[in-house]
This record gives structure tokens, sequence and C-alpha cells, in this order.
């Protein structure tokens, strides 16, 4: 990996972004993304999401903005507790409301595949889930498993530690061991980052390295972390991967209000688990403790 290359990204990238900008201090929020002292600013966001969604999908009212919305979602479960009646429950949401696809764990493949069949609903799951820190042949091998199993999206984590320790090689090198595997089945791949355990300098190298591996996604979350899916990181990027690669936001993404800020600021796909509430606009009463 080209150090100076990285480091003259991360300078035209950084200066733009200004990650250091206060935000909520003494009570001005100064990023413009504050729910609490900037619901104007919010609510402009929200605005251009719906904007955004309706351009890129071809609606010409906001009437179907639910509907549109629901196909820039990966219905998602993947707690460890998950039954399968869970499961099943998924498959047949994701089936009514016409959502991009479920987003499972591996043993629920197969499973999800045939309830799926012959609908327009992907089977996504996840790779080296949830620490990235399984062997890259590992992490191959699950993703040719998966395929086989009917897969046809995989999200895989990235070595975290490796890449914070500079081992930019091996990190290319393990991003691009799953997209061979994925891609000789034409299978999309995801790259999910775990931003809230980076730096945005991190973040950049991150999304670099998956653009020059040949993924079709960065992805900032495996909602096990602290911290999920912010605007800030979906906007920053989204200027690093530019128009060439999708950028999934998931991790704590609850309302349809999150869900169009994320749109707004660049995202053209959303992993949740509130995926029915996001679509039907309904509020949640008691706010779930997960981050999908």
């Amino acid at each position: 990996m080209n150090t100076a290359e990285i480091e003259r990204i991360i300078k035209l990238v950084l200066k733009e972004h200004s990650p250091e900008k206060p935000t909520c201090k003494d009570g001005v929020c100064t990023d413009g993304l504050c729910v609490i002292h900037n619901k104007a600013g919010v609510k402009n966001i929200v605005d251009e999401g719906a904007c955004r969604v309706s351009a890129s999908l071809g609606v010409e009212d906001a009437g179907g903005i639910e509907n549109e919305l629901g196909r820039m979602i990966d219905h998602t479960l993947l707690k460890p507790d998950a039954t399968i009646k869970e499961i099943d429950k998924l498959c047949a949401e994701a089936k009514k409301y016409s959502f991009a696809s479920v987003c499972i764990n591996p043993s629920y493949v197969s499973r999800c595949a045939k309830f799926l069949k012959d609908t327009p609903v992907k089977v996504c799951t996840v790779i080296g889930f949830p620490l990235g820190a399984t062997s890259t042949a590992a992490k191959a091998f699950e993703t040719e498993q998966t395929i086989r199993d009917g897969a046809t999206e995989v999200d895989m984590v990235i070595n975290v530690g490796m890449l914070k320790s500079g081992e930019y090689d091996f990190v290319e090198n393990d991003i691009f061991a799953v997209v061979s595997a994925a891609k000789r089945y034409r299978v999309l791949v995801k790259v999910i980052l775990e931003t809230a355990l980076l730096t945005d300098e991190e973040k950049i190298k991150a999304c670099i390295l998956a653009k020059r591996a040949g993924a079709d996604f960065v992805k900032t979350s495996t909602g096990f972390a602290k911290g999920g899916a912010t605007a800030g990181d979906i906007a920053l990027m989204r200027k690093v991967v530019g128009s060439a690669m999708g950028v999934k936001a998931s991790g704590g993404v609850r309302t349809r209000e999150e869900a169009l800020q994320m749109v707004a600021s660049g995202a053209d796909r959303i992993g949740a688990s509130a995926s029915v509430k996001i679509v039907s606009g309904e509020v949640e009463t008691t706010r779930s403790t997960s981050m999908y």
C-alpha cells in the first residue's frame, strides 16, 4: 500500500470534513446534525434525504418514500439468541415490505434462501462476524460456504486490529480474499469498518483499502461495538469512495428520520432491525438497547 497516497487523500478529505469541530458545546450545535439544538437543520437534512431517495430511485411524489426507502434497507437480525421463529418472521416482513435483503447469521442462510425463493429479496449474511479477527482463509471459506447455501450478498468485517497496527497490506489482502471468493459467483461484498473503533484517518484508510480490493460497499458497523452509524461518518465514507461504491449505514438506525439523515449524507443502503418502524414512520415507545 502506498503510504504517500493514503496521506495525500487523508489531507484532502480531512480539510473539508473538519472532524475536530466540537458539537453541542454550551448548548450550541456546530455540525448541523443535532436534533436537540438544531431542529431546523435536521429538518433540512430529512427533506434533503427524501429528495435524494426520490431522485435516486425514481419516485415522483413523497407518498412513495416509505416504499422506496424500504428497498434500501437490509432487514437485519444478527443477535446471538435469534430463534427460527424470529428468522421466519424476518423473512415474511422482508417480503411484505419489499426490503432489499434480510441480513442474518450464516447458519440461517439456507433457510432464508428457501423462504425467499422467487422473490426480489436478497439473502445477505456476515463473514468474520462480529470481530473480524478470524483468519483470512477462514473468511474466504465461510464466504464460499454461505454462497453455496444461498447467500447473494456478504458483509465482511475487516481485521480492525491489523488496520490500527498499520498492517495495510494484510487488511487489503484479507478483503481481497473475500471479494475473490464472492465474485466467482457474482455475489456483492460489503466491507464493515467498525467506525466506532476508528479514528477519521483510519476510516479513510479502510475505505481506500476496500476500494482497492474490489469491494462493492463500505459499511459503518457490526452493531456490536459501542456506537453505530453517524451522518458524519457516512459523509466521510462517501467522500472517500466517491460514486463507484455503495455506502451502508448500520448500527443504531431506528427511525425514519435517522434513516433519511443517513441517505442525505450519502448512504444508499441501511442496515436495521427496526425496518418496519422505519418505513411505517411508527415511533418506538420503548427504545431498544440493540444497536441494530
